[in-house]
């Protein structure tokens, strides 16, 4: 069984895959936390308790100065009653103090995962599939009740843990703090590494040593934000893609949250996550709930490679849904490089029709299409048609396009409005503001208040309209900014602090709603391109648009690093013209190609503009990715080098049975007098099989080229790349 507990030694003892997770309901009914790491089958390991006396501790059972909640590792830890570490949670009484003691009450073992109201999750589709462990935490003095849940999934190094508090008292509660997880580590000997960034520059991986203190990335924008992804790592010192334990944490949300790891005076590591704390919190009547966002954590004994791939699958399989889950994505044409606002439905035609010859599958029409939209300074919430520009219509126009062979696709900023539009002057009060205080704005326009169920229920109206008038089969939904002057005008004041996780709720209940309504269209997430790439999003719209930064050579470091969390699927990746719209960069045309090929493939530039030449490129291109397409969203993916550590990127795809495999080699910068022969070593394959490198007639066998490697053929100037296809004998 997948979770076990010892009624002797009072032992829950969680089986995920082929790691173990165990802790103990200790003295008082405090949760101790015991145990992490590669299966194990012993369940006595109480013996690993800090035991004997630390000057300076609290002893709360005084005058036994051998026990300190302060020394203790627990489970889910409280504020104020001895234990000076950070909190997992943080309760205020209606007498204005913030002291809870939670004990075990009771705890049950469930068959399959349930359903989060309200919020995206992993799921299971058979109960079979996973086993979950609720324990009841209860403080009788205030009458709060907390629910611990653990979910262990059969197939997956992972654990999933979400919290529900609950008031049973008769007061009002004040919820300061409610992280989804902690977990304590006996030692600190570990390096932290996350995904950091910017916009257009997102998703670097950043690795460092913990230090004496609090380490932490968060986001305080109202979005997961390009700045920090929700996601970071404890690594031993000597982990790699295939060697040392990695302890990682992926929070399921798309707001506001915290991530951070505690080293105290006895070098132990407290690490938490959760929606953060920071102007937030939650006024909790009698018998009402407060539900946290669900956390995944994945062990490795195999470095960041197995950590990945692990993560890969349970994303792919497990939290991505509908109809394009499984399914391979279309190769596409966005027209926003090509024609930005400037675009006639003529003009549009004649890029699908150069997209058809070239073998593309769905053309997409960004934004400029609704309302009065010249400029970004305008209409936005005003998704109704710009007949100036499209005079014909909508669905005139996807028929044109789907007559040339392609599906048709659509734009949207559903989450903004525009000062100049006729919602806004209709509507002033449905934008995020606080009374009296500037609407700051960002690229021209302010958030709509997705608390207040009046403006949901527009968008979600106004959304579905479009949708119904034509055939649409693509969606891009974007969100180009952050939220500043974070109030509603439909909280009452006690609740304003709680606008935040409100909005995104909303947020959650609208797509929900609109993708529920339209099961057969593919959503494409966006924010700025990939300010909320995260699990949450990926739950309503099964990729995301990576980056606004089109440039090959960033593009290498974007992907590699989005690639420690989500799989290839995820991943919009498109070739754009040169020199680069955001960068200013002149790369090659196959190198734009190879670094796309990488993720679901998309164009984003003027196909009419192409020379002869660049025409026969781009449909060997687009031919060579129909044929590695499924490895690629499919596969098992293995990182080979790094553009965080030197000159060169490479990475490959293998397919389950390994029996075929795809290989990505990069070089940036051309240098004088190079190593003589470059050898690039693969992962993954049959050790015992021979594989054949397709189009030269070369066999080599599965151990030789793990071991031994390929060599890199000689690559002449900057920004060169080359790829080998390979199939087993």
């Amino acid at each position: 069984m997948p979770i076990m507990f010892n009624d002797e030694t009072k032992t829950f003892h969680l089986q995920a895959g082929d790691s173990s997770y165990i802790f103990q309901i200790y003295r008082d009914g405090y949760l101790a936390h015991l145990y992490w790491g590669q299966k194990i089958r012993s369940n006595h390991l109480s013996r690993f308790i800090p035991y004997g006396r630390k000057p300076q501790a609290p002893t709360p059972d005084d005058p036994d100065e051998t026990f300190s909640l302060d020394t203790l590792l627990q489970e889910y830890a409280a504020y104020g009653n001895s234990d000076f570490r950070s909190p997992a949670y943080q309760v205020q009484l209606e007498n204005g103090s913030t002291i809870t003691d939670l004990r075990y009450k009771s705890h049950r073992i469930l068959k399959g995962k349930r359903v989060l109201e309200g919020l995206p999750g992993t799921y299971v589709e058979r109960d079979e599939e996973a086993e979950s462990l609720e324990i009841v935490l209860w403080d009788e003095l205030c009458g709060l009740e907390v629910v611990l849940t653990y979910t262990v999934f059969e197939k997956y190094n992972a654990i999933s843990r979400e919290v529900k508090l609950i008031n049973k008292g008769t007061e009002k509660l004040k919820v300061l703090r409610a992280l989804s997880a902690n977990v304590d580590f006996y030692n600190s000997d570990y390096d932290f590494i996350h995904l950091s960034g910017a916009w257009g520059r997102e998703r670097h991986l950043e690795r460092r040593s913990l230090k004496s203190g609090i380490q932490a990335i968060e986001s305080r924008r109202g979005a997961s934000s390009h700045q920090q992804n929700p996601f970071a790592a404890l690594v031993s010192k000597n982990a790699d893609e295939e060697h040392g334990e990695v302890f990682a944490f992926s929070l399921v949300y798309s707001g506001n949250f915290i991530a951070q790891a505690e080293v105290d005076q006895f070098k132990t590591t407290r690490f938490s996550m959760g929606i953060n704390p920071f102007d937030f919190s939650w006024l909790l009547e009698p018998s009402q709930t407060f539900q946290t966002p669900e956390i995944i954590m994945v062990y490795s004994n195999h470095g960041l490679g197995e950590m990945s791939r692990t993560f890969h699958k349970l994303y792919r399989n497990n939290l991505c849904r509908g109809k394009y889950k499984l399914q391979a994505r279309p190769i596409l044409i966005n027209n926003w490089e090509a024609t930005y606002f400037d675009f006639t439905a003529e003009k549009l035609e004649d890029i699908a029709t150069v997209a058809s010859e070239l073998g593309l599958e769905l053309f997409v029409l960004d934004d400029g299409w609704f309302g009065k939209r010249n400029s970004d300074d305008s209409s936005l919430g005003d998704w109704y048609l710009n007949r100036e520009k499209l005079p014909a219509g909508l669905d005139d126009l996807a028929e044109r396009i789907n007559k040339l062979g392609l599906k048709f696709g659509l734009w949207f900023e559903p989450e903004m409005i525009s000062e100049n539009s006729d919602l806004y002057r209709a509507h002033p009060d449905w934008c995020i503001y606080v009374p009296d205080r500037r609407r700051t704005k960002s690229r021209h326009q302010l958030v709509l208040d997705l608390t207040n169920a009046k403006v949901r229920d527009y968008i979600v109206d106004a959304v579905c309209k479009v949708l119904g008038s034509a055939p649409i089969s693509y969606v891009k939904w974007d969100m180009n900014r952050n939220i500043t002057e974070a109030g509603s005008a439909y909280l009452p004041a006690e609740r304003q602090r709680e606008t935040a996780h409100r909005y995104i709720l909303g947020l959650y209940d609208i797509m929900n709603r609109i993708t529920a309504a339209f099961p057969d269209i593919l959503f494409e997430s966006c924010s700025g391109g990939g300010g909320r790439f995260d699990p949450g999003i990926l739950y309503y719209m099964p990729q995301t648009w990576t980056s606004d930064d089109t440039d090959a050579v960033e593009r290498l470091f974007i992907q590699y690093g989005t690639s420690m969390v989500y799989p290839a699927i995820t991943m919009g990746a498109h070739v754009s013209a040169v020199p680069n719209h955001q960068v200013d960069r002149v790369t090659r045309l196959d190198m734009r190609g190879h670094v796309a090929m990488a993720g679901n493939l998309g164009y984003e530039l003027d196909l009419t503009k192409f020379t002869p030449e660049e025409v026969e490129a781009v449909k060997k291109q687009v031919a060579e990715y129909k044929e590695i397409r499924e490895l690629v969203q499919f596969g098992d993916f293995y990182r080979l080098r790094s553009p965080f550590e030197g000159n060169d990127t490479a990475w490959m795809f293998v397919s389950e049975d390994k029996r075929e495999a795809v290989v990505f080699y990069y070089r940036i910068m051309a240098k004088p007098n190079p190593p003589l022969t470059s050898i690039l070593r693969l992962r993954g394959l049959d050790e015992n099989r021979d594989y054949e490198v397709m189009g030269s007639g070369m066999v080599y066998g599965g151990d030789e080229l793990i071991y031994a490697g390929i060599a890199v053929p000689t690559l002449k100037g900057d920004y060169a790349s080359v790829y080998w296809r390979l199939r087993a004998k």
